[in-house]
C-alpha cells in the first residue's frame, strides 16, 4: 500500500469509530443545549431533483411528528466533479423515482410525461424571492409537486410570479455555499447535529436519532414515515418459483473499491439463489483508476453512510485498507483465476472482508495469501494469475457493457433490460422478479 493510500485509509478507520461518531453526537446535543436551540434540521431541495420532490412529501410529517425546527434550502445542482455523469444521472432518477414512487403509491409525472422545464428558471426566480419567509417551506413542497407531476398549467401560473429574471442566482449560490460549507454536495439531503441523511432511504436514521433524544412529540412511530420502510421490505421465495426458468441472467457490475458493491454482494447472491437466476459477476476498474477524480466530501460521506448501511444489515465494515491501484488490479487478476475453479463469489466476499472490515493490504503478498488460504485457492496458481494480464480486455468490455444500459457506476444490477443501480434498490430488483413470476409459484409476500 502507497503512504498515501495508507493514510487515507487510516484517517477513514479513525473516522468511522463509533466511539468517535458517540462523542460527535455527545457533543452536538450538548452544544444545543448550552446554546438552548431547538432541534434544527436543514433540508437542502433541488427543483430539477426528482429525489427533493419524493423526500419533500414526508416533511411535513417529519416537522409536525417530531419537536424540530425545520428549514428549507432552495440549492442549485452541483457541478460534474460531484456527478461524474450527470446527464446519466438525470435521466436515471426520473426512471428511479417514478418505480419507487409507484411502490410508496405517490403520484410522479401523472399529469405529464416529463417536468415543465421551460418554465423552470421563471419557477426557480419566484420561488427564490420568498425564500426565507415562514411559508416558503410549504411553498416549495407545492412547486417540486407541481414540477414533478408535470402539470404544466400550475407551474406557469406560479412561474409568472417571479421577480425580476435571474433573481434566484443569490439565493442559490448562498444556499450551494451553506450545503458545502456544513460538509455535503448533494441535494435532497437533511443535515442534523453534525450528520447527513440522503432522500427518504436514510429518513429513518434521522427519525431513530430523534427518537433517541426524546424530541418526538407522541411517542410512537409515525404511519406515514414508517410506511417507507415496509414497502422497501422484500421476502425472498423459500424455493426458486419455476416460472424463473426462462428468466435472463442477474448480471453485477462490481468495483472491489466501492464500499456500496462490498455491501450489496451478499444480498445479491441470495436474490440469485432464491430465485434460482443463473449469475454474472462483471467486475470494474474503480472511477480514479478510470481517470475520475472523487471528490473529499463525497468519500467522507460515503464512507460514514456505509457504515450505518453495514451496522443495520449485520456486515462487517469499518476497518479499512485502501486497494486503489494494484492491490485492486492483483485482486483482478486472482477473480480472473477463481472464475475458472468455481470460487469467484467466495472469492469476493472474502477479499471484501479483507479489504473493508480487516484492513488487510492485498497489494502485499501476505494480504492476497490470507485472502487465497480462506477461498481455498492454490497460492503458486494465484501468484501466476496475478502475473497475467489477460483480464484487462474483459474488465474493458464490462464498463461498456454497464455504461451502454444507462448506468455509469457500481453497484449496478441488470436483468435484460431492468437496471437497477446501487446497494439500496435491491428491494426493487426483487420487485420485478416478482413481477416477472406471473404465477407467484413460491414467492411469499
Amino acid at each position: 500500500m502507497s503512504p498515501s493510500n495508507r493514510l487515507r485509509s487510516t484517517l477513514l478507520n479513525i473516522l468511522l469509530s463509533q466511539r468517535v461518531r458517540a462523542m460527535k453526537r455527545r457533543v452536538a446535543e450538548l452544544r444545543r443545549k448550552l446554546t438552548g436551540r431547538p432541534h434544527v434540521v436543514t433540508a437542502f431541495l433541488e427543483l430539477d431533483d426528482p429525489y427533493s420532490y419524493l423526500l419533500s412529501l414526508y416533511l411535513p410529517q417529519l416537522q409536525a411528528h417530531y419537536d424540530i425546527e425545520l428549514r428549507i434550502c432552495l440549492t442549485p445542482s452541483m457541478g460534474d466533479s460531484y456527478k461524474p455523469r450527470p446527464e446519466m444521472l438525470a435521466e436515471y432518477a426520473v426512471t428511479d423515482c417514478e418505480r419507487v414512487a409507484r411502490e410508496l403509491g405517490v403520484p410522479f409525472l401523472d399529469k405529464g410525461s416529463t417536468p415543465p422545464v421551460e418554465h423552470r428558471r421563471s419557477l426557480l426566480d419566484a420561488l427564490a424571492s420568498n425564500a426565507g419567509s415562514p411559508g416558503f417551506g410549504a411553498e416549495l413542497f407545492e412547486a417540486l409537486a407541481a414540477y414533478w407531476r408535470g402539470d404544466v398549467d400550475a407551474v406557469r401560473r406560479r412561474a409568472e410570479s417571479a421577480a425580476e429574471p435571474g433573481s434566484a442566482s443569490a439565493t442559490l449560490d448562498s444556499n450551494q455555499r451553506l450545503l458545502l460549507r456544513l460538509g455535503h454536495y448533494n441535494a435532497a439531503t437533511l443535515y442534523y447535529g453534525g450528520e447527513w441523511y440522503w432522500g427518504i432511504d436514510r429518513l429513518h436514521y434521522l427519525t431513530s436519532r430523534l427518537d433517541e433524544l426524546g424530541a418526538n412529540r407522541e411517542g410512537k412511530s409515525n404511519p406515514q414515515l414508517a410506511s417507507i420502510g415496509q414497502a422497501m421490505q422484500v421476502s425472498l421465495p423459500v424455493r426458486p418459483p419455476a416460472a424463473t426458468k426462462d428468466l435472463p441472467p442477474l448480471e453485477i457490475f462490481h468495483s472491489l473499491r466501492s464500499p456500496y458493491s462490498y455491501l450489496s454482494l451478499r444480498r445479491a447472491f441470495e436474490v440469485a439463489d432464491a430465485f434460482g437466476l443463473k449469475l454474472v459477476i462483471r467486475p470494474i476498474l474503480p472511477m480514479v483508476m478510470r481517470g475520475m477524480k472523487v471528490p473529499r466530501k463525497k468519500l467522507i460521506y460515503i464512507a460514514n453512510d456505509t457504515k450505518r448501511e453495514s451496522e443495520r444489515l449485520g456486515i462487517p465494515f469499518g476497518h479499512i485498507a485502501d486497494p486503489v491501484g494494484s492491490g485492486v488490479e492483483r485482486c483482478l487478476a486472482v477473480f480472473n483465476y477463481a472464475c475458472g475453479e468455481k470460487k469467484e463469489r467466495d472469492f469476493l466476499i472474502n477479499v471484501g472482508e479483507a479489504i473493508w472490515a480487516e484492513a488487510i493490504d492485498v497489494a502485499t503478498d501476505k494480504g492476497m495469501r490470507e485472502v487465497a488460504a480462506r477461498t481455498g485457492l492454490f497460492w503458486p496458481d494465484v501468484v501466476s494469475a496475478m502475473q497475467d494480464d489477460g483480464w484487462r480486455d474483459g474488465i474493458e468490455k464490462n464498463r461498456e457493457s454497464m455504461m451502454e444500459s444507462g448506468s455509469w457506476g457500481v453497484p449496478t444490477l441488470r436483468m435484460g433490460n431492468f437496471v437497477v443501480w446501487g446497494q439500496d434498490r435491491i428491494w426493487l430488483l426483487v420487485r420485478h422478479v416478482e413481477e416477472l413470476c406471473e404465477t407467484g409459484d413460491g414467492i411469499l409476500i
